[in-house]
This record gives structure tokens, sequence and C-alpha cells, in this order.
């Protein structure tokens, strides 16, 4: 029996964007320290506060996050010997949970001290490895997805030539692949995740002519299945994140145009949650990772109730702007 590879929208009633929902979906999440989903997720804490915050932020609700809270939570994740942060206090820094720290900090236009600054440069200077590439954490997990981060966490800093970005650079274009795509490390297969990664850093550096943007526009476009959703490469079910992880990919590139926008649209709708948020596919159950990147989508799309999302941070443009990061960014969407 051929195994599924698409979902059926058939029988699914299209649902018009609800922002109320979705935003007194965000702002409940967490409210109840004691739930085991809460709980459960301590691991990735960090990242999920970036992500529920965002979603706010793109909602025009950013308001009605505690920022107090929020900033405290930031700020006692930081370890005094590594300078990384880590997703909750007593845990590893890692380079992902940085990364989210210097998103959410940006967003509220809070900034480190110096000292709390170079802490941070000196941790992801130490990262860096003889190839150019990065390791996530102390660990030594070597893949395309902290060369992005190490970059996105320089540049929103204004530190981006602090590291090697020369050898950086070459390790990235070394996981290009035949097909335009990119993977986690030299010869690893093409990945949706990873080409918005491997995109993002060459956006970053200003080194989006280093990308073959025909060739993996096109790779890139053929994730779309009948249903409208989008995959993360062949042979796989469409799921809401891959909306994100795509399009801003070929917005990078300027290549937007090469999907079908309005099925698109009409199969993320149909992944909301009648009481708020985004699951990966209908009738499944939301989150707030899906929930931020089917809306953060659906601002790449050109939804006007929706704040304008920057392709390359998944942050609201009028942040990356206030920032007015190194001219050694490129935007080409």
């Amino acid at each position: 029996m051929a195994l599924k590879k698409d979902v059926d929208l058939n029988s699914v009633i299209a649902k018009p964007l609800t922002l109320k929902v979705h935003s007194d979906y965000i702002a409940a999440y967490g409210e109840n320290k004691e739930d085991y989903e809460y709980c459960m997720t301590e691991y990735l804490r960090m990242s999920g506060i970036y992500w529920g915050l965002t979603a706010m932020a793109l909602m025009g609700e950013l308001d009605r996050m505690n920022k107090d809270e929020v900033l405290q939570f930031v700020r006692s994740c930081q370890d005094p010997v590594s300078g990384g942060i880590s997703s909750s206090p007593g845990h590893d820094p890692h380079l992902l949970y940085t990364l989210s720290a210097l998103q959410i900090l940006s967003i509220y236009d809070e900034k480190l001290s110096d000292q709390e600054q170079d802490k941070v440069v000196n941790y992801i200077k130490s990262l860096q490895q003889p190839s150019g590439s990065f390791i996530g954490d102390k660990w030594g997990e070597e893949d395309t997805r902290f060369s992005f981060c190490a970059v996105a966490c320089l540049s929103l800093i204004g530190r981006l030539n602090d590291i090697d970005v020369e050898k950086a650079t070459e390790f990235v274009v070394s996981c290009m692949n035949f097909d335009g795509g990119f993977g986690s490390r030299p010869g690893s297969e093409s990945h949706a995740g990873l080409i918005y990664c491997c995109v993002g850093y060459f956006s970053v550096v200003g080194r989006l002519d280093l990308v073959d943007a025909d060739t993996l526009g096109w790779w890139l476009c053929e994730r779309q299945l009948p249903s409208g959703g989008l995959n993360g490469r062949p042979e796989k079910l469409p799921d809401v994140c891959y909306s994100w992880w795509v399009l801003a990919s070929l917005s990078m590139l300027g290549r937007l145009h090469w999907v079908d926008k309005q099925k698109l649209c009409t199969f993320i709708s149909a992944c909301q949650d009648s009481e708020g948020g985004f699951a990966d596919r209908p009738g499944n159950m939301p989150d707030p990772f899906h929930t931020l990147f089917g809306l953060a989508a659906l601002s790449l799309l050109g939804e006007s109730t929706l704040q304008v999302v920057d392709p390359t941070y998944c942050m609201p443009k009028s942040v990356i702007n206030k920032l007015r990061l190194s001219p050694q960014r490129l935007d080409v969407s």
C-alpha cells in the first residue's frame, strides 16, 4: 500500500485568521507553572519564549506579555563562566538559546552591558572550529544551524567581525549540494530547515551571490504539494513550520512568487485550532512553535493584519530596521 504523502483538505472548512484567539492562546501558555507540558519543556524554554513573544509582536499584542519577567529570565540564563546563554537556569549554554535570548532582547530594545556582551562574543568565538564551522555547545555537535546562529547573534549586537567570517563562509559553501540545497554538513541531504539556515547565513554576511538562486529556488518551490502545504524534503508530509523555512528562503532569494500563495494560505489557515494556536497539520494539537511559523509565513504572504516579518531573522522588520544592522547584510526579499 502506498504511503500517504499529503493531507486532504476537501473535508476541512476554510477558517478566517482569528488573531484574538491566537493571542489569547499565547498569553495563557505557561501561566500555570505546574502544568505537565510546561515542566517537560524546560529544556527549550528560552526558544519557547522567543516563539511566543515574536508571535505576539507580529500580532501587535506584545504588551500582553510580562516584559519584566521575561527580561529577568533571560539574564538569569547567562552562564557566568562561558558567557553563553542556556534554555533555563541550571542548563548548559548553547548557541540556539543564545540566539533566542538575543532576539528577545532585540524585540524589547534591551541592550546587554558591555561586560555581558563581551562574554557572549567570547563564547561564540570559542565554538568556531578550524574548518570555519561552529559547534552548538561544549559537547561538540557540528551543524550549519550553528553557523547561522553564530552570525545572527553577532550581527544583532554589532560584533560580526569578531569571528573568522571568511572561514565560516567557506564551510557553509562546502555544504552546498548538486540540487542547490544545503545539509547539516558536507555531503548531507538537502533539507528545507537547513537551507533556511544557510541562506540566512549568506544573507547576514552579505554573500547571497554564492547561492545558485534558480536551482535552489526550483528545489524549494517543488516542496509545495497539491494541498498547498510545503514539506521539508521529498516524499514527506506538509508541515506549517516549512511554510516558514521554505518561504523565508525564497524571499531572501527573491523567488517568493514561485509558489502558489493562495493555496499555501488556505493550508496554513486550515491548521488553526478553534481555541487558538496553529498545529503542524489540520486537526492536530497546536503549539507555540507552529503558531509563530504559521503567522510568520502568513506575514511573508502579505497578510495585512500582521506586522511585516523579516525573512532572515524571523522578527518584526521594524525591529531589524531599528537595529540598523551592519551593511554587510544583504536582503533581496
